[in-house]
């Protein structure tokens, strides 16, 4: 039988701020989205009834039932599939891996199949329309205004996640104002991954204070990180937990994710580059 396989990188959002909020409770955000070269991978076959099984160092945990995400994919597409989702992500780690799977399952699907994937996906998440690209762009409104950004310089980095789950509707209602200035439009260019470090530097993830009152893990994780050698740049991607690190280069990152890694053997650590796509 014919099977489809689709990755589902990690995304990790370089900047996050909160520009508004509609009427509807939605808020608006203005992010920076580059995407890691690690990830999950999705594989997909039709089948006469709709299964999911989990695989991978971090399934454990993962629902198999109709409320994951990749379900959702699957029938939103109208397909019914058997899928196996090998996890190397965390989930509910501010780096898409939900969004990201469903994504990953939408192309694979669509490879399946030789359907069109349909334009609804934001649907199934804010994050699912950047990630069906997986590339680098920048991400406004409520997630659906998808723009890609060419010319970025990849970056090392170490991400960490200290292992505890944060609410993204809790983070939000911490949230001390909710109408915050945009990025500059348009963004600038950068010569090199020094110079998008020192201007990402200048911006913010408005949801990093919110979530460091909520989870004193996360400060834990910045800190350590912000701590290690050689580190340029510490930062929370999403709504959290997952927190980035900037260095100057693969060696210092490995070197900095080996060292946290020892010291904090409960926590996921992974250097890794971001922005190659």
């Amino acid at each position: 039988m014919r099977t489809a396989e689709a990755r589902a990188p990690a995304k990790v959002n370089l900047t996050l701020h909160v520009t508004g909020r509609r009427a509807d409770g939605y808020h608006l955000l203005d992010s920076l989205v580059v995407f890691a070269d690690l990830g999950d991978v999705v594989r997909v076959r039709q089948a006469a009834k709709p299964c999911l099984r989990v695989t991978g160092p971090m399934a454990a945990g993962v629902p198999t039932g109709p409320e994951n995400l990749v379900l959702k994919a699957a029938a939103l597409m109208g397909v019914s599939a058997e899928i196996e989702l090998e996890k190397h992500l965390p989930t509910a780690g501010g780096i898409g891996g939900g969004s990201a799977d469903a994504a990953a399952t939408l192309r694979a699907l669509a490879r399946l199949t030789g359907r069109a994937v349909p334009a609804d996906v934001l649907a199934l998440g804010a994050d699912v329309p950047v990630c069906m690209e997986a590339r680098p762009a920048r991400m406004r409104g409520i997630g659906e205004a998808v723009t890609p950004v060419g010319g970025l310089p990849p970056l090392d980095v170490v991400l960490v996640n200290p292992g505890v789950a944060v609410s993204t509707a809790q983070v939000f209602s911490r949230l001390a104002r909710r109408e915050n200035p945009e990025m500059p439009d348009p963004l600038p260019r950068f010569a090199d991954a020094q110079a998008l470090t020192d201007w990402l530097a200048t911006q913010r993830n408005d949801l990093e204070p919110p979530a460091r009152a909520l989870a004193p893990e996360v400060e834990a994780a910045l800190a350590a990180l912000a701590a290690a050698p050689l580190c340029l740049l510490a930062r929370m991607s999403g709504s959290g937990a997952t927190c980035f690190g900037l260095f100057p280069c693969a060696t210092a990152a490995r070197n900095a994710a080996h060292a946290l890694a020892l010291a904090r053997p409960s926590w996921w650590v992974q250097a890794t580059r971001l922005g190659a796509q």
